[in-house]
């Protein structure tokens, strides 16, 4: 039986709106991106899933999951619910996009403090 590579991901910027960062983690290693701009975290959450897919398609994998704690954009990324605003729609398409022809098993939902990519990003900014 194939076993599939877990991907976590997550997305978030301070304050919001603000600068956006994103993680996706897989085989234990975080891999972080900061550069991407200015957005809600509904832009990161977004920006983070699609981080999350090229990091897996990078990786060679000949199967993988991808793992977040957002209900909005797995609903929406799974079909599930339809995007609920035009930023929804674009992240969307580029998400199917990248997608085509090497797409994830699965994109399932998890408990926040479950995600090893939002678990990267706290590590980030000690209280």
């Amino acid at each position: 039986m194939l076993r599939r590579l877990k991907v976590y991901f997550d997305g978030g910027c301070r304050p919001n709106p603000g600068r956006i960062e994103v993680a996706a983690v897989l085989r234990g290693v975080a891999h972080v991106r900061d550069d991407l701009g200015e957005g809600t975290n509904g832009d990161a959450e977004w920006l983070a899933l699609i981080h999350a897919l090229e990091c897996a398609q990078a990786s060679g994998a000949v199967a993988f999951d991808l793992i977040g704690d957002s209900r909005s954009v797995i609903e929406q990324a799974n079909g599930h619910i339809k995007p609920r605003s035009d930023s929804d729609r674009a992240h969307l398409a580029q998400f199917q996009a990248l997608a085509a022809g090497y797409a994830p098993q699965r994109i399932r939902w998890i408990k926040r403090e479950q995600n090893l990519a939002g678990i990267a990003l706290n590590a980030r900014h000690p209280r």
